[in-house]
């Protein structure tokens, strides 16, 4: 990347798309112990950071390029940046869609564009999806615009280094945490860094379940995952692009780890304490402060919320994982005895003052007093959970704790 490539593209994108604020999170610095500002791109056009690669890329193609077309593949934030690209700028569209994309994502990629682009439904996952969109690009000669292995995209994430800098003012910015998945972000705004401001150090933040940066690093060149944990979305990615990977192989960036349920729990608290509504993939920045830097910070550290594109539906699930990683919520099978007053035993006895049962389910319910029942127990607080294993010891009701990497949770959630 050069400076050449990200002064285009602040020039494409000028106008068109919105300068996303930094606002100081006074929870997550007290919290912290030093400064902590969010970039906004949850607010951003389409409600990601993607729309700027995704118009920066078709922004700077030529009009006979243009006349081509665009091809693209995502079931998320991609497909919108593209949508809405093509529908600015008046170029037609396909995106090809695996057949699991929600309901509700499709009528929002139609909405964002318009009669300029045409939905491509794919009965298959994605993968299948992206490998037909690129043999329909090579059939038709179309342009295939690429979520993150694209120098065009990449130039357009990096627009967003930019503006931190500039909202940062003379006290300056020492860190910037950015999620990572396909790596065509933190490529774009680390090279920024690099080149406008190298005293500024950048982290990449991958989620535990699809570490695909830091495998490549490890590997010497991109390799895919074996297995990626789906749920945040945003950054499961197997495979990170040669391009990405190619730029931050060559810098010097520190990596932070963050298990699924320490986003849950940073998704909870923004909502709850900053009204942030983020996605998945959004809340991973500022939840790398919960894990810990590498380093202690001298100056302000600024967390990119990457996205805000959340079904609501999911809060179930996200209010079940984090729970279950603060150590409050615990599932047991439970076998009572057959005589009167067994439940009312393990009610008074078993369970602590302030012990919660949040789930009670029998597991044969055509025959209730030959099965067990799953119990599932929150605490006020996770130490609570010594004493509740030593009650249930010294009981004679039979009660098996359920281990947290049970196939059995999978049911729960």
């Amino acid at each position: 990347m050069t400076a050449l490539d990200f002064a285009g593209a602040r020039e494409r994108l000028d106008g068109v798309l919105k300068e996303t604020p930094l606002e100081r999170s006074d929870r997550l610095s007290e919290a912290a112990g030093f400064p902590v500002l969010l970039k906004r791109e949850d607010v951003q056009r389409c409600r990601s950071f993607k729309v700027r690669g995704a118009y920066n890329a078709i922004a700077a193609m030529s009009e006979k390029q243009r006349a081509r077309g665009v091809v693209a593949a995502s079931a998320g934030n991609h497909a919108q940046g593209v949508a809405f690209a093509c529908n600015d700028l008046g170029v037609e569209g396909q995106i090809f869609l695996p057949s699991n994309t929600p309901r509700q994502k499709r009528n929002r990629i139609a909405e964002i564009g318009g009669p300029w682009v045409e939905q491509v439904i794919v009965d298959g996952n994605f993968d299948l999806a992206s490998a037909r969109a690129q043999l329909h690009a090579m059939e038709t000669r179309a342009n295939f615009v690429h979520p993150f292995d694209d120098p065009h995209v990449i130039a357009g994430q990096g627009t967003t280094a930019q503006e931190i800098f500039e909202a940062a003012g003379p006290e300056g910015i020492d860190t910037v945490l950015v999620p990572v998945g396909g790596g065509g972000l933190l490529a774009g705004i680390a090279a920024w860094f690099v080149q406008n401001a190298p005293q500024t150090r950048v982290v990449g933040v991958e989620p535990a379940g699809a570490a695909s940066m830091q495998a490549a690093l490890a590997a010497g060149r991109p390799v895919e995952l074996d297995r990626v944990d789906n749920f945040v979305d945003g950054t499961a990615v197997a495979r990170v692009g040669n391009r990405s990977y190619e730029i931050v192989a060559g810098l010097d960036i520190p990596f932070v780890t963050v298990p699924e349920g320490a986003v849950c729990s940073e998704l909870l608290d923004l909502y709850h304490a900053d009204g942030v509504i983020a996605e998945p993939a959004g809340a991973l920045a500022s939840a790398a402060l919960r894990i810990g830097l590498p380093f202690e910070p001298k100056g302000p550290v600024v967390c990119v919320v990457s996205g805000g594109n959340n079904d609501l539906s999911r809060y179930d699930e996200i209010a079940e994982r984090s729970a279950r990683y603060q150590g409050l919520r615990h599932y047991f099978m439970v076998r009572f005895q057959q005589q009167p007053g067994a439940l009312r035993y393990f009610l008074d006895e078993v369970l602590g003052p302030d012990d919660d049962i949040v789930l009670f389910e029998y597991t044969k319910k055509n025959n209730r007093e030959t099965g067990p029942a799953l119990v599932g127990i929150e605490l006020a607080d996770p130490r609570d959970i010594t004493a509740l294993r030593k009650r249930i010891d010294a009981s004679p009701v039979h009660v098996e704790e359920i281990p947290g990497e049970s196939d059995l949770f999978r049911l729960l959630i």
